[in-house]
Order: C-alpha cells, then structure tokens, then sequence
C-alpha cells in the first residue's frame, strides 16, 4: 500500500515528533518498531520501514561503484543514515545531524510519497508548495505520458 497523506507535527526540545497511528500502519509491517530516517532532497529527511530501506539499498547495490558521484552519494546517503525507535507513544527522535542537514524547526510536516515519510520543516514545505504547486498538471502529463 502506498504512503499517503499530509500530517502536521510539533517537534519537541529533544527533538521527537509522533509518527501518525495512520502513516505507522501504512508502513506494512505488522509490528513497527523501528524506522530508517535518512538525508532526502531539497532540505527534506526520508523515513523508511525496514523493507523499504532493504529494497533501496538493493537498488542502490546495482549502481557502478566506478563512479565518483554514485560512491559520493553513497558515503554521504549512508553516512548520515540512521535506525531510530519508535517509543511507546509512537514518536521518533531525529539525530541532531539531521536536524541541521534539514533545517527542522519546531513544526514539521510528514508527507506520505509512495515507498517513503518526507520530513520537512513546516515553512520550507511551505515554500515548496508556493514555487511548485501551479505546475502539477504540467508534472502529471509529464508522468502519465
């Protein structure tokens, strides 16, 4: 089942935020104990259940290690990489590493994209929406065609 959905967060002084009970099921495993966040693009954090983050390194594992940006890409992909716990209350803490690389402030927003959780800081997501939203119909014929 693909990940879906928009959710607004807080984000406390230690910087934990809830994972929604909704986007937590979504994930697909039965018992979702723990989730691989990770460097994304544009300023956003990547989460991923354990499968997910097996099948991308599978991908990634078929990409020519001759080539400087793809070892770049991994040293720094799997270098800031990292499994954290959800707690019982459901919230993850993001390490500070990846804080800064993100940009997080206190309110955050978690975006379902198909196989991944987006984290973004709510006024970069904010951004975003503002430069690329007029162009969806534009994207949509670019991906269907």
């Amino acid at each position: 089942m693909p990940l879906t959905g928009t959710f607004n967060r807080s984000m406390d002084d230690k910087s934990r935020f809830a994972v929604p009970k909704r986007l937590r099921e979504q994930f697909g495993e039965e018992e979702l104990r723990s989730i691989y966040v990770a460097p994304g693009t544009e300023c956003s954090l990547d989460l991923y259940s354990k499968i997910a983050f097996e099948e991308l390194a599978d991908r990634v594992a078929t990409m020519s290690p001759t080539r400087a940006d793809i070892r770049n890409y991994k040293r720094l992909f799997y270098g800031r990489a990292e499994r954290v716990d959800l707690d019982s209350q459901g919230r993850i803490r993001i390490p500070e590493r990846l804080v800064t690389f993100a940009g997080l402030q206190k309110e955050v927003v978690l975006i379902g994209v198909h196989d991944h959780v987006e984290v973004w800081d709510s006024a970069i997501w904010q951004q975003f929406l503002e430069k690329h939203s007029t162009d969806f119909d534009s994207m949509a014929a670019g991906v269907f065609d």
